[in-house]
């Protein structure tokens, strides 16, 4: 199962790399280049660049989906002289994939899940491309992002931090912090679409780290790490022409927008909220104390996200302006004015994702000791380029002086 997992990345990639050539040509046909933006916003300058890579995005993960719960529960009856419809399609590729037949009951039961995550994508992907398109205030998308947060949340059961339960009464206060979690990484996502091929790459370097820790331990979470392979496939065929190369100066021939930042965030914050990061003590393999701190695992891997977004926000409120009203201050952009290339700025944030996603991977196997190290070591990389950040604009107006 572990390979069948893996091999969805190729498939998330088939689909993507071809859809997204494909739109790059679409779109300088029909001109669905960069808008300029609701009022008081603060964009870089307008590139003739189509921004619907979303699309290939988003496909590159529903269809597949569709496709596969379609497929393993096709009513199949066999051709015997006493056939009746009484196993689907899954039961036959089981019998020539035999490890897949003790999963399709826990397949079949996601099923109804998989419909309501495919719908929720569907419907923040549809508002992005509007936005896209036309911009849209922030009040209005705020509210749609609650609406579908709140219901894919509620329908598939999916809540953080279920131990509040007790002391607070009910399932109330666990569900709006899942929401709450949801609309953030989404923004986070969102907030990160500046440059070419920091968002993508971002999402699919933590995509990476969250399947490897969806895939190790005595329990591996096989809808889970089917949904980030695909993630990781379609980001991939996307960066294919949107992520900067090192070997040349030639820019993105294609942005994801909206229409595909709000779909990899959903899907990342949905995705951290299945996942189980602790096993109970009973089971086989499981670490002998119970490694309460590995649900930090998804807060270390998207340390860097989370920081752009906290301090972008941070640094428009101080300065009374909208926190939502788009402008050039992300860290990405701060990087640039303290003297990195755009690209080096993407590299550098790439790098700096994969190290907390190091340290994060380990999380649910570590003594309490070791994993307080971690946080340490991601606080430090925080603190690092915080530092740096502040130092170099020191430097900058001194020489400026």
């Amino acid at each position: 199962m572990v390979w069948a997992c893996l091999s969805l990345i190729a498939v998330g990639f088939a689909v993507s790399l071809p859809l997204t050539w494909l739109l790059v040509r679409l779109g300088h046909r029909l001109e669905t280049f960069d808008s300029a933006g609701v009022p008081g916003q603060v964009k870089a300058p307008r590139r003739r660049i189509p921004n619907t890579g979303g699309v290939a995005i988003f496909w590159g993960i529903a269809a597949p989906i569709a496709v596969g719960i379609t497929v393993l529960n096709i009513p199949w009856t066999p051709y015997t002289p006493t056939s009746s419809v009484d196993s689907t399609a899954g039961d036959l590729l089981a019998g020539w994939f035999p490890g897949l037949q003790e999963h399709l009951p826990g397949i079949r039961e996601r099923r109804w899940d998989a419909v309501v995550l495919i719908l929720s994508l569907g419907i923040v992907h549809a508002m992005g491309l509007i936005d896209d398109r036309r911009p849209q205030r922030a009040l209005p998308k705020l509210l749609v992002m609650i609406g579908v947060t709140s219901g894919l949340a509620i329908l598939t059961g999916s809540r953080l931090l279920t131990a509040l339960d007790g002391p607070a009464g009910g399932p109330w206060l666990s569900y709006v912090i899942t929401i709450l979690w949801l609309i953030a990484i989404m923004n986070a996502m969102n907030f990160l679409d500046n440059m070419d091929g920091l968002s993508g790459g971002i999402g699919m370097i933590a995509a990476s780290f969250f399947l490897a820790g969806t895939l190790v331990g005595s329990r591996p979470q096989w809808f889970i790490a089917a949904c980030l392979a695909l993630l990781i496939g379609s980001l991939a065929g996307f960066l294919v022409f949107n992520a900067p190369r090192p070997w040349s100066d030639r820019g993105a021939s294609i942005f994801m927008g909206d229409g595909g930042s709000l779909v990899v965030g959903l899907l990342l914050g949905f995705l951290t909220v299945r996942t189980t990061f602790i096993e109970p003590a009973d089971t086989p393999g499981s670490h002998p104390l119970s490694p309460w701190h590995g649900v930090f695992m998804p807060l270390v891997v998207l340390a860097i996200p989370l920081y752009d977004f906290a301090t972008v926000l941070a640094l428009r409120l101080r300065q009374g302006k909208n926190p939502w009203v788009g402008d050039l201050q992300h860290v990405s952009h701060r990087l640039v004015q303290r003297g990195l290339s755009r690209r080096g700025a993407v590299y550098v944030l790439w790098a700096l994702t994969a190290a907390t996603g190091c340290g994060a991977i380990t999380l649910r196997s570590l003594e309490g000791w070791q994993a307080i190290l971690v946080g340490v070591q991601t606080l430090v990389i925080l603190g690092v380029l915080f530092g740096l950040e502040h130092a170099s604009r020191r430097m900058v107006q001194d020489s400026s002086r």
